[in-house]
């Protein structure tokens, strides 16, 4: 697979990563629990974290080195992850309520 492909699998992913915590109702897609919003921001973070640990990976597959990164590559990071689970967010809290509403014909 060239770069470019897995560059675009790897944001895929992230953005898939990222929205599941809201359109799941099971904890981390394997247990079956209530959440509450607590454990939906928990499942957030580690679901970052776990696509923090795919980029590690394909950094070091594809240029056979890590690079150290400051704080400040963190955080943009994060408020990346943050902006590619809106649409969960924005489905679960607003959307589904609306949807679930029956119109009177």
């Amino acid at each position: 697979m060239t770069p470019a492909g897995l560059y675009g699998f790897f944001i895929l992913a992230a953005f898939v990563a990222a929205n599941v915590p809201w359109l799941s109702d099971r904890f981390l897609v394997v247990f079956k629990r209530d959440k509450n919003a607590w454990l939906r921001w928990l499942e957030w973070l580690a679901m970052y974290a776990l696509a923090g640990g795919l980029s590690v990976g394909l950094e070091y597959k594809l240029t056979g080195t890590l690079h150290a990164q400051g704080w400040e590559f963190y955080v943009a990071t994060l408020c990346l992850f943050l902006v590619f689970a809106l649409p969960g967010f924005i489905y679960h809290y607003d959307l589904k309520r609306l949807l679930s509403k029956k119109t009177p014909d």
